[in-house]
Order: structure tokens, then C-alpha cells, then sequence
């Protein structure tokens, strides 16, 4: 079957490539490998898309793609969204691993999208924990976050005895039937997924390539110098060594975590520079955009992005961005996708020191030139708001 044939490849490969993890890549290739036969017989057989369309939105943590992803969700009935289902992929791998391997998480990534955006669960439900049971969980991460899963044709009766964690929120729900979301997929017109997972472009290739699914790659990006002033007040535990540099401006720099923070901005600028070359296999298919051009410009970017797509860009979404680009900032957090979107521009730059600002220009200069953002020269230009840091451009 294609999909056993898939992953036994993937598995061979990362044996022969990453010997000193054989222990831990081969429980996971076990899992894989043992799909029950009627999970292994359900995926969709080969047919033209249809007119349906598949996107992807491609992005990072904290660079707004929660916010961006609802102007899919937003759609309604016609489509189909979900959000960050790899996260359950990547925490798997992670726990297996001692920390994610890009050589063993890329092609896991892409082969679980693969089988999503053909509105087959089989596989992502190896990596949910706990298990699914007969193709039903209380464990899908931010389940609320799509309004596809709680409609009510998926709404199971609630459950009392069953704790769900990320439960509906407009109406109440029993864990979640995957079996009734695939059915549901399968009769939704367009197919978005958002992820911020997938580090390089590149290992996407087969979906663009597979006649089942019309391909659209929409790749987000932001400032680095606001990721990261963003990510030190939502990961605060994990970016603690960032905190302690921006009080202590004597504290000798950790090259760990400037050089991970390299890696990051290289892997972007690295997709965003095969988006932009337009290869044969990306002809057409690939959009990139900037958070802080939708920040400025909410309504005219989600309707480039739904034209880019070829899908009519609705009332539905105008009015929804129209009411969360103008939120009062007692209703914001962290987590939330309701923003003053004119204030959060450029805010990060009255947040963090200018030393942070100097590690993050040297380890991702030119990243941040391929994108038009403007090195900061010093303290005085990096706090002066008449001075705008972002270039005006246009990626076609």
C-alpha cells in the first residue's frame, strides 16, 4: 500500500543516515509500520482535485499565523481547517529523540499533511497520546481553534466522564469522532492546513506534485527582532536565557542559542528563496507575505491571498477581520487572534534592548534583507517611531 510503502522509505532512509539513534528511530518505525489493515486500506484512491484547493500555511511561532490561519477558518461552511495537527508529530518525535530531528521530522511532516489534505486521519492518529480508540480522541490539540471539527455533524454527545482539554468552545461536544471529521472533509470544498512545523519548502515537493491535490503554498513571515521579542514574553521559560541578556547587558552571549536562532531564520529564508525562484513544481503555487503588510493592511492582503488561491473572498471573513484588526486590548492575550493590527507593527521595537537587537540583525541580516526589514544603526534610530524599519516591496 502506498502509505506502508511511504513510510517504510522514510524509515529505511533515516536508519542509514542517523546510526548512533537506531533505538529510538526504530520504536517509532514500528509504530508506523504496524497500522491495523483497515486504517491501511482507507486511503483515498487516486482522482482529480476536483476544483478543490489545498493550501498550506507556512510560518513560525509568534509570527502571527494563528491570526492570519483565520481567515481561513473564518470561511465557513465550504471549508475545511485545521490547526497544527503536527504538533502532535513533533511532540512525539521530540519525547523519542531527546529533541526533534529535521532529518526524521521533515519527511514524517510532509507524509502526515499528504494524508490530511486527502482528509485521511489514519496516520496522524499514531502520534496522538493518548491512542485514538476505534478513531475516537479526547486529545486533539486545539481542536476548538477549527470550526470545522465542532460543527455540529461532528459534535458527538457530551461525554462527562471524558476530560477533553481543547473542547469545542460555542457548543458542547464529546471527543472528537475521526471518522466523522474525514467524512466531513471529504465533502468540504477547499482544504486549508496551518503549521508551523515544516522547515523546509523543499521536502514539500510531492504535494505538489500529487494530481489528487491543487497545491498552494502561503508562506508567512515576520521580523525576526519582533519573533523573538514576541517569543520572550509567550515561551518565557524557554527564551529565559534571552530575559537575563536583556537585563544584564554584561552576561557573556550564549553561541548555542544565537546559532539556533541562525539556524531559524536560514531555514526560512532558505523556503522563501525556492518560493520565490518559482521551480517548475512551485509554478503558481507559491505565495509569500509578510505578517507586518497584513498588520498594516488586513483586509487588502487577505483578499491578494484569497485570489492567489481562486477562492471568492467573502463578507463573512471581510467582517470578521474587520472586528478582530480593532480589539481593545482588554480582551487580547497571548494566544489570542483579536489585535489592534496597526499597533503591533513595529511594538516589539520598545520591548527589547538594543543588544538583543544587534544578536538578531548579525544572526539573521540576511533574512531580514530578503524580506525588507532595515537594520536598526543604534538605541537612538531603533526607538524613534518617525523612522519606519520596514521596507516597502512587493514578492510576487
Amino acid at each position: 500500500m502506498r502509505i506502508k510503502y511511504s513510510i517504510s522509505v522514510i524509515f529505511i532512509v533515516v536508519l542509514v543516515i542517523i546510526e548512533k539513534e537506531n533505538n529510538i528511530i526504530s520504536k517509532v518505525s514500528e509504530k508506523l509500520v504496524n497500522l491495523p489493515r483497515s486504517i491501511q486500506q482507507s486511503v483515498s484512491p487516486a482522482s482529480a482535485s476536483g476544483g478543490r484547493k489545498h493550501i498550506l500555511l507556512l510560518a513560525t511561532t509568534r509570527s502571527g499565523s494563528s491570526f492570519v490561519g483565520e481567515f481561513f477558518n473564518q470561511q465557513g461552511s465550504n471549508m475545511f481547517y485545521l490547526f497544527e495537527p503536527l504538533w502532535h508529530v513533533g511532540r512525539m518525535l521530540s519525547v523519542e529523540m531527546d529533541g526533534t530531528n529535521a532529518t526524521v521530522a521533515g519527511p514524517v511532516y510532509r507524509d502526515v499533511l499528504h494524508q490530511l489534505f486527502l482528509c485521511d486521519f489514519s496516520l496522524l492518529e499514531i502520534f496522538i497520546k493518548p491512542p485514538p480508540k476505534d478513531h475516537v480522541t479526547a486529545a486533539l490539540f486545539r481542536r476548538y481553534s477549527s470550526q470545522s471539527l465542532c460543527e455540529e455533524s461532528i459534535c458527538s454527545p457530551f461525554d462527562r466522564k471524558a476530560f477533553e482539554k481543547f473542547h469545542c468552545l460555542e457548543r458542547r461536544c464529546g471527543p472528537l469522532n475521526l471518522t466523522l471529521a474525514s467524512q466531513s472533509c471529504m465533502q468540504k470544498k477547499h482544504h486549508v492546513i496551518k503549521s508551523v512545523r515544516v522547515q523546509q519548502l523543499e521536502t514539500l515537493r510531492s504535494l505538489a506534485e500529487d494530481p489528487r491535490l491543487d497545491m498552494k503554498f502561503i508562506q508567512l513571515v515576520r521580523d525576526p527582532r519582533a519573533v523573538l521579542a514576541s517569543r520572550m514574553v509567550a515561551f518565557s521559560r524557554e527564551y529565559k536565557i534571552w530575559k537575563r541578556w536583556a537585563m544584564d547587558e554584561d552576561l557573556p552571549v550564549d553561541e548555542d542559542e544565537v546559532r539556533k536562532l541562525k539556524e531559524n531564520c536560514d531555514n526560512i529564508r532558505m523556503s522563501a528563496e525556492i518560493g520565490l525562484e518559482q521551480p517548475p513544481w512551485l509554478r503558481g503555487r507559491y505565495m509569500l507575505v509578510r505578517y507586518e503588510d497584513i498588520a498594516r493592511f488586513p483586509i487588502a492582503k487577505a483578499a491578494e491571498m484569497y485570489g492567489f488561491i481562486g477562492i471568492p473572498f467573502t463578507a463573512t471573513v471581510e467582517e470578521w477581520i474587520l472586528k478582530n484588526t480593532q480589539a481593545s486590548k482588554k480582551v487580547r492575550g497571548v494566544y489570542s487572534t483579536q489585535r489592534n493590527s496597526s499597533e503591533q507593527v513595529e511594538k516589539w521595537r520598545f520591548s527589547i534592548p538594543f543588544k538583543l537587537v544587534q544578536l538578531v540583525q548579525k544572526a539573521c541580516g540576511p533574512t531580514m534583507t530578503l524580506f525588507g526589514y532595515k537594520f536598526a544603526e543604534n538605541k537612538d534610530m531603533l526607538i524613534n517611531k518617525s523612522v519606519s524599519l520596514i521596507e516597502e516591496r512587493t514578492f510576487l
